[in-house]
């Protein structure tokens, strides 16, 4: 086990308070790590970069060591000629969605904290993701779902003996018992929203996507949003390459977000009519990190906008008549580059990679 010494502090984004190990700040404000770090030398040649070791082939990026894992990252980059982009095949994870990218960290971050229980509230995928983890390390962990959650989602849960909590209510509801649980000490916050172990993994998907393009960064990409824990993953991701000099640009950041539950495109646009439950992992009407997203967006130039629940399932139909097999929410991000398109926020020969975030196998 690592000494606290060792271990990578967090620092709150609103008051600057710095902490060894906590989900929040006492302030209330949301917590980030200290330092950012980087590679030293020059850029690798992307021919020879050795990736091995999944998404900890970006080690140097990653403020925590690899103690859990299960080979993850690496997913496919393919062309889509259809929709004329690329797609990132984020759905062939061992548990087959991106969570993994965040879960591998963050149970990485309690192990080495030698933390016995952890506790994690999620629609789905990120509770499936921290249990399998959580397995994987030997772990106990307690994942408090909605109870309309889908049972794929519950089998997963309690194959890897997690202990899953149905609550009624919103989405919201969920999150509040869960942290209720927290402050009573019934485990470590594993929180996909909170913590930023989760974050730290979910940016490989940018070393990643930019070593596959031989460190040519794309215009643009566009990406489910509901906690934002993809979105910003990818903002980070962009930014410390940029700063450690093997990029030079930030790809635009472009949300989609379901129609009744889009707070970040609504306060750009107007409130949207319509409610869309088929994009059901994203139903998120207060993101923890908003002025975090809404900072990435206006820094990219990116924009994020709602979805209806007619244009998602268009999406669906037409990714897995293309040999896509995804879930529901994954095709949000393929609607909105068609929205995109017909607003002409981008254009024919614009460069745009988009995460298909989910297995269909979920549903």
């Amino acid at each position: 086990m690592s000494t606290e010494m060792d271990r990578a502090t967090l620092t709150c984004l609103a008051c600057g308070a710095e902490y060894v190990d906590r989900w929040q700040c006492s302030c209330g404000g949301v917590l980030t790590y200290s330092e950012q770090p980087l590679p030293t030398g020059n850029t690798p040649d992307p021919a020879s970069f050795d990736t091995r070791d999944g998404l900890w082939s970006f080690s140097e990026f990653i403020p925590e060591q690899p103690r859990v894992t299960l080979g993850e990252g690496m997913t496919p980059l393919v062309d889509a000629p259809y929709w004329n982009v690329e797609f990132k095949l984020e759905y062939v994870f061992p548990t087959g969605s991106f969570k993994d990218r965040g879960a591998t960290t963050t149970l990485s971050r309690a192990a080495s904290l030698g933390v016995e229980t952890v506790i994690e509230d999620s629609s789905g995928n990120a509770g499936a993701a921290i249990a399998t983890y959580a397995a994987r390390a030997g772990i106990d962990a307690k994942i408090y779902v909605p109870a309309s959650a889908k049972q794929s989602k519950l089998t997963a849960i309690k194959r890897a003996g997690a202990t899953p909590i149905r609550v009624s209510g919103s989405r919201q509801a969920v999150t509040d018992a869960c942290i209720e649980a927290v402050e009573n000490g019934d485990g470590w916050y594993a929180s996909h929203a909170w913590n930023p172990a989760f974050f730290t993994g979910t940016a490989t998907i940018a070393y990643e996507i930019a070593l596959q393009r031989s460190w040519d960064v794309p215009d643009a990409i566009v990406l489910p949003l509901g906690h934002g824990t993809l979105f910003l993953g990818a903002y980070y991701g962009f930014k410390a390459l940029v700063d450690a000099g093997w990029t030079d640009s930030i790809p635009r950041l472009l949300g989609a977000q379901a129609a009744g539950y889009a707070p970040i495109a609504d306060e750009r646009h107007g409130d949207t009519a319509g409610t869309n439950t088929v994009a059901d992992g994203i139903q998120i009407k207060s993101p923890v990190r908003h002025e975090e997203i809404q900072a990435a967006i206006e820094e990219t130039n990116g924009d994020a906008i709602a979805l209806s629940e007619d244009a998602v399932e268009h999406a669906l139909d037409q990714l897995h008549s293309h040999g896509f097999y995804t879930e529901p929410t994954c095709a949000i991000a393929p609607a909105a580059l068609d929205e995109y398109r017909n607003r002409g926020v981008v254009n024919p020969s614009d460069d745009v990679v988009v995460p298909l975030t989910g297995s269909g196998l979920k549903t």
